[in-house]
C-alpha cells in the first residue's frame, strides 16, 4: 500500500517506520529543510545537539521500547538529577523530601496542603471532571489560597502569563503526573535519561529504516492541498506535483490541517479551534557550570525566561565538546508579537535576566548563545478542550489525523508522541491490512 504522511517530525517518521516495517511504502512530506520537527537538532558550532530540550523518564515505557526496537537501546543513558526553585533572588533545592521540609517560602500548613495536592493529583484516573474547572479553582480548593499565591501562581504566570486564568485543571494534573513519575522510589532521587548523540541519532536511524523499506522523506516541501481521489484514496498536491495514495495521515498542527485539507476530508469541530503556545528558547554555552539543577523553576516575573534547563547536569559534557549546555525558554501564545522580535533584542533581554540571577558569573566563561523559536509547540488546554480535538477518524475512510492537539489528557513529550503512534496503529491497523 502507498501511504502519504504529512509532517516529518517524530510522529510522522515513527509512523512511516512502523508502516514500512509492515510492508507499506510511505512518503513523508516535511516543509523544513531537516527532519524532526520540535525534536530536531541544531549545529551549536563545536557540537550538534537537540534544538530544544528533551528528556526521557524511567516511566516513558513507550519511548524507551521504541528506542530499543530501532536498535539504539545501548545508547540510552541515565543519571540522577536535581530540581530547584528560584524566588526573591534566591535559589532553593526541591530535590528531596528534606529539601521540601526546609523550603522557606511555605509554612507547615501550606507545605502539608501542597504535598496533599500533589499526592491527590498523582492518584486521579478520571481526568474529564478536571476539564470543567480552571486550574486556579482546582489548586485553591486543594492547596489553599496562600499556597496558590506563593507557589503555584508564580509558576503558572511564568509558564502561561495571564493565560493561566483560561486553562483547565487538566494542565497542572498532566505536569504533576509526568514529573513525579521521574522519582526513583528506592533512591528517592530523580532519574532521567537521554539517547547518546541526541535526537539526531534517533532520526538518522529512523531514516535508514524507512528507506530500507522503500519509503522516502521529501524535505523543504510545502503541501498545498489534500483532497479525495475519485474511486478511493487521497491525493496530495505539493511542489507543483500531485501524488495519489491509498491512505494519507496528517500529523501537523491544526491550522495547517484547516488550510490544506478539503472539507470532504475533515470537518472543523463545532466547539471552537485549538490555540497553541509558542516558545523562544535561548541555548547558552558556558565553559563552567552555573546552575546545579536540571530544572530550575523561576517564580519571578522580572526574569524574562520561564525556567532554566541545565542540560549538562544530565548529558555528559563529552557529548557537547566539553561545554555546558543550558536552555532558557519563554512560552507565549503562538500569535504573540514576542515570537517575531529580532534575535538580538531577545538575546539581550534574556542575558539581562541571566545577569539578574547570576551577577557573579564571569563573562569570559560564556562561549556562545543560540536563539531558536517555534510557533506551534503545545496546545493550550482550556476549559472543555477535549471537545475541540479532531479525532484520528475523519469524514473520509482513507484520511487520518494524528497530532499533538489530540493530547487532551497529557502534556507534550516524546513518550506521548510514540504512545499516540502505537495507539493509532493498534486501532486502525486492520484497515491498512485489508487495503494492502
Amino acid at each position: 500500500m502507498r501511504i502519504g504522511i504529512i509532517g516529518g517530525g517524530l510522529m510522522g517518521l515513527a509512523l512511516a517506520e512502523r508502516l514500512g516495517s509492515a510492508g507499506h511504502r510511505a512518503t513523508v512530506y516535511e516543509r523544513a529543510e531537516q527532519p524532526g520537527g520540535l525534536a530536531t537538532w541544531h549545529d551549536f558550532g563545536p557540537f550538534t545537539w537537540d534544538r530544544f530540550y528533551h528528556v526521557i523518564l524511567p516511566s516513558d515505557t513507550a519511548l524507551v521500547d521504541f528506542v530499543r526496537r530501532i536498535g539504539l537501546g545501548e545508547k540510552l543513558r541515565w543519571r540522577a538529577t536535581r530540581t530547584g526553585f528560584y524566588v526573591d533572588r534566591a535559589t532553593h533545592s526541591l530535590s528531596s523530601g528534606l529539601d521540601f521540609l526546609r523550603f522557606p517560602l511555605l509554612g507547615p500548613v501550606s507545605k502539608a496542603r501542597l504535598a496533599a495536592t500533589i499526592l491527590y493529583c498523582s492518584r486521579i484516573r478520571d481526568w474529564r471532571p478536571l476539564e470543567r474547572m480552571t486550574v486556579e479553582e482546582f489548586l485553591v480548593r486543594h492547596s489553599g489560597r496562600a499556597t496558590f499565591e506563593k507557589f503555584w501562581k508564580p509558576l503558572l504566570l511564568a509558564k502561561l502569563g495571564e493565560n493561566y486564568r483560561r486553562v483547565s485543571a487538566v494542565f497542572i494534573w498532566t505536569y504533576v503526573k509526568r514529573l513525579f513519575s521521574a522519582r526513583d522510589a528506592a533512591a528517592q532521587k530523580e532519574s532521567l535519561g537521554y539517547v547518546s548523540g541526541g535526537y539526531r541519532a534517533v532520526f538518522t536511524r529512523l531514516l535508514e529504516r524507512i528507506r530500507a523499506c522503500g519509503g522516502e522523506l521529501r524535505l523543504g516541501v510545502d503541501v498545498g492541498s489534500v483532497h479525495p481521489r475519485p474511486g478511493g484514496g487521497v491525493e496530495v498536491a505539493a511542489a507543483g506535483t500531485t501524488a495519489g495514495y491509498d491512505k494519507v495521515i496528517f500529523t501537523g498542527p491544526v491550522n495547517v490541517l484547516r488550510a490544506v485539507a478539503d472539507p470532504a476530508l475533515v470537518q472543523v469541530p463545532a466547539q471552537g479551534d485549538v490555540e497553541y503556545l509558542g516558545v523562544l528558547c535561548m541555548a547558552l554555552l558556558t565553559r563552567s557550570p552555573f546552575c546545579p539543577y536540571y530544572v530550575l523553576n523561576i517564580a519571578d516575573e522580572r526574569v524574562p525566561f520561564t525556567g532554566i534547563i541545565g542540560m549538562s547536569s544530565l548529558v555528559d559534557t563529552a557529548e557537547t565538546a566539553g561545554l555546558h549546555l543550558t536552555y532558557l525558554p519563554k512560552y507565549v501564545l503562538s500569535d504573540d508579537a514576542a515570537l517575531r522580535r529580532p534575535d538580538a533584542e531577545v538575546v539581550a533581554e534574556f542575558m539581562a535576566g541571566f545577569r539578574r540571577m547570576f551577577p557573579d558569573f564571569p563573562e569570559s566563561e560564556i562561549a556562545g548563545m543560540h536563539l531558536n523559536r517555534a510557533v506551534k509547540v503545545q496546545p493550550l488546554q482550556v476549559i472543555g478542550y477535549s471537545g475541540m480535538v479532531q479525532p484520528p477518524r475523519t469524514r473520509h475512510p482513507d484520511f487520518y489525523v494524528v497530532n499533538t492537539a489530540q493530547f487532551a489528557s497529557n502534556t507534550l513529550n516524546n513518550n506521548e508522541v510514540i504512545r499516540s503512534v502505537n495507539d493509532f496503529l493498534e486501532q486502525f491497523e486492520p484497515e491498512f491490512r485489508s487495503a494492502a
